[in-house]
């Protein structure tokens, strides 16, 4: 699927949207969308390949470990995981037991019900989370905020609460 939305790609009778008028992006809200879209995706990669170079953490792994890391006792529901992750649960699952491999995440049968499982951050998962942040958060300053005005980064902040509220409203 194309990311231009400033034009129209394709309509048929049978498509209930087509009824309603699209409201195409201007030239500027197309500027506007596609430097956010196409920055943060190559900010993300560029996240992702230095990590995962300077550390052997992929940004989805690194991404989990600190989702632990945050927890009341370092652990969560795996369905809770998944959510806070954006990650499917099969996908989640296929992550955890990578992780289990390396001795940093363990499962265990959530003691509240006995049918949900946890996933628990070892100390060894959280000694790496710990070797890896200073990585993470390095290329975080200087491939972002280090390239932006402190009214950028409160305008950043302001775009961001807003566009998240919007969407946990639904």
């Amino acid at each position: 699927m194309s990311s231009d939305v400033s034009s129209p790609t394709r309509t048929t009778a049978l498509d209930p949207a087509a009824a309603a008028p699209t409201r195409w992006l201007d030239a500027e809200e197309q500027r506007a969308w596609r430097a956010y879209m196409y920055s943060w995706m190559l900010l993300e990669d560029r996240l992702d390949r230095e990590l995962t170079r300077e550390t052997g953490i992929s940004h989805a792994y690194y991404e989990i470990l600190v989702q632990l890391s945050e927890a009341a006792d370092r652990q969560l529901r795996m369905s809770e995981l998944a959510e806070r992750c954006l990650s499917s649960r099969s996908r989640l699952s296929h992550a955890v037991s990578r992780l289990e491999e390396r001795g940093w995440v363990r499962r265990q049968v959530c003691a509240e019900d006995g049918r949900g499982q946890l996933a628990v951050l070892t100390d060894e998962g959280f000694a790496a989370l710990e070797a890896a942040a200073p990585v993470h958060v390095e290329g975080v300053r200087s491939h972002l905020f280090d390239q932006l005005s402190p009214a950028q980064v409160a305008a950043m902040r302001d775009i961001g609460e807003t566009v998240l509220r919007h969407l946990a409203e639904r």
